[in-house]
């Protein structure tokens, strides 16, 4: 009975232990397991994340850019931006396998040899740049396989209007911004969807916007047509204006002679028409653009601007107006009103005045004086204009500038003017139902036109025919004049003759149809009047025939001038030659043997000069000689009055160098090393003087 009371303790103590074993051994087992799949997973995962060789990846940002690839390599799954641009990836170079990287959302494929649109892109971009390509086709079912596609870049390809597949852009619904520039569009592409919001077409051949050519993009913001091929004839009327929520029209560098007519006016922030060939601003042309932020008219043919066109631009920051022909007189007193009012809440820059000449190179806010002279006066229709637009102020010497758009002339004019063979009594003046007409000679070969209307006008077209002595009647020389002009002048008329000035005002339609086909409303309001420019005064006839004068002086003068530039010209470069040859020993040095005879016939104890005898130069140019060398000159070459001696003596001097080495070696090749001095010369045996025969 003890014996088992002792067992039974031990018994349990081993229980124990076994049990103790046991568990061990499973969490061993558990963290074996545990470790490898860890392992296992992390295998995988770098597997994964596993970057090309030739490649720099930053996570999911991979950079094989610059690296002259031809194909793309293998990618890790987790690449979300692929930058491949500056390669020679061509189309065969997309593989297949890229289709599955669904995690690719940004694409740079520019500056690369693409001759198609890719078609093995992932379904998953968001934004693909393929600009600097030779890409001339955007088919459908290449940009269907990318329904989430938002930004678009083009640019610097080979894409025409008929290389664009019809509905190309109907499958990316979510499209907001496509650059095409410096493509071969000769129109705007058809089918772009309702959701863009920005579209670059700038340096094309898009010469034509039709009516739809913006049809269903009322969410398009900006929108830049620069360097085309645009005019105001081939840009239909409503184009502009269905693009309600645009921000940002550009226009630079076409052919635009006025601002497009029905401008977006409810958002429009900035508007460009630099570098275009305007004219005139019409009245109106920039009415409700309230939220105007800058205004850029430069580079342009603009002389003045009509009264009121800010009217609306209260918040206008930058008006950029540099490079116009500015004529800063009273017809511009306003706008220096305007922007005396405005003060430094906008930036005005290039408003520099070209005309009159009192005033050129000055800035317009600069003028108070110039300014003040100008009068304000009332119309008949209670509108305000400054003395100078329509009246040239007598306190001022302001001419209205020769300024008209289309004027030519015509063998055949399609406006009736009186028939000379009738008795006609013009005056000089002539009044019809909407318009007065008057005229006044200021000189020999100018005449001044004035006239009121009574009711408002965008244009009128003014004509003037000199008459002859007979029934002959001249060409007719034809102008549009614009509708807030109330003066023109005509200048180089002929003097003493007599000329029937027309005018007829045009209203909108009648101008659309042409400045030079009249019709019959036209003819039913024209005026005309009589003018005769008087004869050449003899005043007059003497400042011309001074001018001539004096222009006959100039030519001799000039002549003279030029003879004398030409004589020295030619006797500097003889002197040169001269010179030159004197120096290189090629000319006779004659005088110097001339003068050293003389010399020696005035003395006759001066000692006898062995180098003119050998007929060497003296001078110190030996002593410059940096390489080994001997020079043999003839002894009577320059003795020209002796009959030439069948044999002819040469003397060799040796011309010892100045670094100490020697010329002479001798037939064993032992260095003279010692002869560094004339003393050495001699005593090695060297002669100084060795006569040659020949």
């Amino acid at each position: 009975m003890l014996l088992l009371t002792r067992m039974a303790p031990v018994g349990v103590a081993k229980m124990q232990t076994l049990l103790f074993l046991l568990f061990l051994c499973v969490t061993l087992h558990v963290g074996i397991l545990q470790f490898a799949a860890a392992t296992i997973q992390g295998y995988i995962g770098d597997r994964d994340m596993i970057c090309p060789d030739v490649c720099r990846c930053d996570e999911d940002f991979i950079y094989c850019n610059d690296r002259g690839l031809s194909s793309i390599p293998s990618l890790p799954s987790s690449a979300s931006v692929l930058y491949l641009q500056n390669n020679h990836i061509n189309n065969p170079g997309l593989p297949t396998s890229l289709e599955r990287q669904l995690t690719v959302r940004v694409v740079y494929l520019y500056d690369n040899e693409l001759d198609e649109f890719p078609v093995h892109l992932p379904p998953s971009i968001r934004e693909l740049h393929l600009q600097d390509n030779n890409i001339r086709t955007i088919p459908r079912s290449a940009l269907a396989r990318m329904p989430l596609l938002e930004k678009l870049h083009l640019d610097d390809n080979s894409i025409s209007t008929v290389s664009i597949e019809d509905q190309a852009f109907a499958d990316n619904p979510r499209l907001r911004l496509l650059f095409l520039s410096r493509n071969h569009l000769s129109s705007i592409p058809s089918g772009l969807p309702a959701s863009l919001e920005e579209l670059r077409l700038d340096d094309n051949r898009i010469s034509t916007i039709p009516t739809h050519a913006f049809r269903g993009l009322a969410s398009l913001r900006c929108l830049v047509l620069d360097g085309n091929l645009l005019a105001n004839q081939r840009i239909a009327d409503d184009t502009f204006s269905r693009l309600s929520n645009l921000t940002e029209l550009s226009l630079v560098r076409n052919s635009l002679q006025t601002p497009p007519v029905n401008l977006p006016s409810a958002h429009l922030q900035r508007l460009s028409l630099q570098e275009n060939a305007l004219t005139h601003m019409p009245r109106g042309s920039l009415d409700g653009m309230r939220r105007l932020l800058r205004l850029d008219l430069s580079g342009n043919n603009l002389t003045t601007l009509p009264r009121g066109l800010f009217k609306d631009l209260d918040g206008l920051g930058q008006l950029l107006v540099r490079g116009n022909p500015w004529h800063c007189g009273c017809n511009l007193r306003w706008l220096y009103d305007w922007l005396h009012a405005r003060g430094n809440s906008i930036t005005v820059r290039g408003l520099t005045c070209h005309g009159p000449d009192r005033v050129r190179d000055m800035a317009l806010v600069d003028l108070t004086s110039e300014m003040e002279e100008c009068e304000v006066v009332r119309t008949t229709g209670n509108r305000d204009r400054v003395g100078g637009v329509g009246v040239v102020d007598s306190s001022t010497t302001i001419t209205p500038p020769q300024g008209s758009l289309f004027t030519l002339r015509s063998k055949r004019p399609g406006l009736g003017l009186p028939d000379s063979g009738l008795d006609y009594t013009l005056g000089s003046s002539g009044v019809g139902k909407s318009l007065a007409l008057n005229v006044k000679p200021l000189s020999h070969n100018s005449v001044r036109v004035t006239w009121s209307v009574a009711q408002p006008s965008s244009s009128f077209r003014l004509s003037w025919l000199r008459m002859g002595t007979g029934n002959a009647m001249g060409s007719i020389t034809e102008t549009l004049v614009r509708g807030d002009r109330r003066e023109y002048l005509l200048t180089l008329l002929q003097p003493g003759s007599s000329y029937i000035i027309c005018m007829v005002p045009l209203s909108g339609s009648s101008e659309s149809k042409g400045a030079i086909s009249g019709d019959t409303d036209a003819d039913e309001a024209l005026v005309c009047a009589k003018a005769e420019t008087s004869d050449i005064s003899p005043v007059d006839r003497t400042e011309e025939e001074k001018d001539d004068s004096q222009q006959m002086t100039v030519l001799p003068l000039a002549g003279i001038i030029g003879v004398a530039t030409a004589i020295v010209s030619l006797a500097l470069i003889f002197g040169i030659f001269c010179w030159y040859g004197h120096r290189t020993g090629h000319l006779c040095p004659r005088d110097h043997y001339t003068r050293s005879s003389a010399r020696k016939s005035k003395s006759k104890t001066k000692t006898y000069d062995d180098y003119i005898e050998s007929g060497t130069k003296k001078d110190n140019t030996i002593l410059e000689i940096r390489g080994p060398g001997f020079q043999m000159t003839p002894m009577a070459a320059c003795q020209q009055q002796q009959p030439k001696p069948l044999r002819e003596d040469y003397i060799i001097h040796t011309i010892f160098p100045s670094n100490g080495t020697g010329l002479y070696k001798g037939a064993n090749n032992v260095s003279n090393a010692g002869h560094g001095t004339n003393r050495g010369y001699r005593e090695g045996g060297i002669p100084d003087i060795d006569y040659c025969y020949t």
